[in-house]
């Protein structure tokens, strides 16, 4: 086995598909073909159910941070009066808008919107603005917060507010949705689901087959394209080589000593430098919260599957109080055999990075875990010290070498 890294193969067929993706919204753009802009936490299957093309802002922002895009698009956001306190996502996304700047040549203009608050507040406002900015159409979906247990009752409510959705796309595409395709699209949905989670299982080996920066990567497909078959297919051929990587002993950081966690967002356009600083310590990010978002326990096999969905989009990580986080990420430490975990305290994002402080305080007094706290941005370079993060970064690393030397 070479100490070099080998490439992950399945990488190339990401690329296809998504740039297949993009081209085919931008090429629907000024049909009669429906485009649908929606936020990261919503029921895209019911939409492919429909025959409509949902497109990510968030994706989109996301993608503009990574090819450090971003910054000038917040400036240009931020002088027509958004606040840079506001999210980075929503602050790129206005300013590609204004300025027509993009890595793709722009998002294709929706004919109309879906909100979801399942992720956070943020999203209310900005899908309102979008709404008056375009003249579309705006759906919104309320996830109660889950403070504790989702309730039958808060499951009802949400399913209901998927059925009043699947009537009123129905309207707007001028044909209700055939239960067949409904179900089907939902299957697909699901097996997506279970799929990412058998891939994401994976990294629980030893040496990890892939790193959580690896995943973020890879993430695409099961936000933007859940209830295709071509995510499914996908998934399938990414689970196959992750299996065979297990079995051939190939280590996504050769020589892996230490296995981390990563809590909140990525840093987008630090992705390549901070797998980099961790890889040369010997340590590998196994698992992210961000990550196993979408591989939330979903029953492919349950008879209602649209109350299955409503419950799952109701019980996502970020909707659920302090004391479920801490014993998802309790499960996870043991999972993965964790040696530390890292908090991303994102500038941007408030309901991710809030009560992350007692996380971390919960952690190393229950759990005896080293917890580094990294305070940054997913998209804002601005708000990135490279140098002292780098630093805290080393020191970090030397302190778990210490504890498993003692």
């Amino acid at each position: 086995m070479s100490g070099e890294r080998v490439p992950i193969a399945t990488y190339v067929n990401m690329m296809q598909l998504m740039t297949q993706y993009y081209m085919g919204a931008k090429m629907a753009e000024g049909t009669d073909q429906k485009i649908a802009w929606v936020t990261s936490g919503a029921p895209v299957e019911l939409l492919y159910a429909a025959g409509v093309i949902p497109i990510y802002p968030e994706n989109h922002a996301a993608l503009c941070g990574a090819q450090k895009m971003a910054v000038t698009m917040c400036e240009a956001s931020e002088e027509r009066g958004y606040s840079r306190d506001l999210c980075s996502y929503a602050r790129t996304d206005f300013g590609a808008i204004f300025t027509g700047t993009s890595p793709v040549q722009g998002l294709p203009k929706p004919d109309f919107l879906l909100c979801c608050n399942n992720i956070c507040g943020t999203v209310t406002k900005w899908y309102e603005n979008l709404a008056r900015h375009f003249n579309v159409p705006l759906f919104f979906l309320d996830a109660p917060f889950v403070h504790d247990k989702a309730t039958p009752e808060a499951i009802d409510y949400v399913q209901r507010q998927m059925q009043d959705l699947l009537d009123g796309v129905g309207k707007i595409v001028g044909k209700p949705i055939k239960q067949d395709v409904l179900q089907n699209t939902l299957q697909l949905a699901a097996r997506a689901t279970v799929l990412w989670g058998e891939i994401l299982e994976q990294l629980a080996f030893k040496p990890s087959p892939m790193t959580s920066f690896d995943t973020f990567i890879h993430i695409a497909p099961i936000v933007v394209m859940r209830g295709t078959e071509k995510c499914v297919d996908y998934y399938e051929t990414l689970l196959a080589e992750m299996k065979d990587r297990v079995a051939k002993g190939i280590a996504a950081v050769p020589g892996e000593q230490f296995r981390l966690g990563w809590d909140n967002l990525p840093i987008w356009f630090q992705m390549g430098g901070l797998s980099k600083k961790f890889a040369q310590h010997k340590a590998c990010l196994v698992a992210a919260t961000y990550a196993h978002a979408w591989a939330h326990p979903v029953n492919a096999e349950a008879t209602d599957l649209l109350r299955e969905m409503a419950r799952v989009y109701l019980t996502v990580y970020i909707n659920c109080g302090l004391e479920e986080r801490v014993q998802t990420l309790r499960r996870t430490i043991e999972q993965y055999s964790l040696d530390g975990f890292v908090l991303h305290s994102d500038r941007s994002c408030k309901a991710y990075s809030l009560g992350q402080y007692e996380l971390a305080r919960t952690l190393r007094d229950e759990l005896d875990i080293p917890i580094l706290i990294i305070e940054a941005d997913m998209n804002d370079v601005r708000v990135y010290a490279e140098e002292q993060i780098h630093a805290r970064i080393d020191a970090f690393m030397e302190m778990l070498a210490s504890r498993c030397t003692a």
